[in-house]
């Protein structure tokens, strides 16, 4: 691990120094910056993103953490004694530290499991009715003709949109929470 302040990293940020700290902190599980000002949590979070091209997550509480949870990719706000600047900033708040394991872990999952189904669905939907529309072409002797009427096509779209996704979002749990917090590398195999 790694444990760096304020003053520190305020010489560490400095171009010369940002590839070797870079460096460091690859070989570390875990890397804690204290005591740090506003402007270099918001600096060290998209040095990380561009230079690292990883995938960001910052957790704040009050409004020293606002630069930084704009500059993640994902911003997550505690609502802390601070107020709600963090909380308003942030893509996702929670009411305490302890919920972010489930958020992290099973929502997470979760979300990433029905997006990706939820593509693969309006991927194949689309593939349907065009394959449909291509195959009556052959049929129509390539005139041109319209195949259905418009409120034909609006309903299939319709249906087809708005239903399903609906259905699988509210019913659809691959894996249970509890499994899902006692086996955290669950997250990292579903991606």
């Amino acid at each position: 691990g790694l444990v760096i302040d304020g003053r520190t990293l305020e010489h560490v940020l400095d171009d010369s120094l940002q590839n070797i700290f870079l460096e460091l902190t690859e070989k570390c599980r875990a890397v804690v910056c204290c005591q740090a000002t506003p402007l270099q949590k918001s600096v060290l979070v998209r040095l990380v993103r561009n230079k690292l091209k990883a995938m960001t997550l910052a957790v704040g509480d009050g409004a020293n953490d606002v630069s930084m949870i704009q500059v993640a990719d994902t911003g997550v706000g505690i609502l802390g004694q601070e107020g709600m600047q963090a909380v308003m900033a942030s893509d996702f708040a929670v009411s305490q530290f302890r919920h972010l394991e489930k958020l992290l872990l099973v929502h997470g999952h979760w979300c990433y499991t029905r997006l990706t189904n939820m593509v693969l669905y309006f991927f194949y939907k689309n593939v349907a009715y065009v394959n449909l529309l291509f195959w009556y072409q052959f049929f129509c002797g390539f005139s041109g003709t319209s195949m259905t009427d418009y409120w034909i096509l609006i309903l299939f779209n319709l249906l087809f949109t708005s239903v399903p996704p609906i259905i699988y979002g509210v019913l659809d749990k691959d894996v249970s929470a509890e499994i899902l917090l006692q086996l955290p590398q669950l997250y990292m195999m579903s991606q």
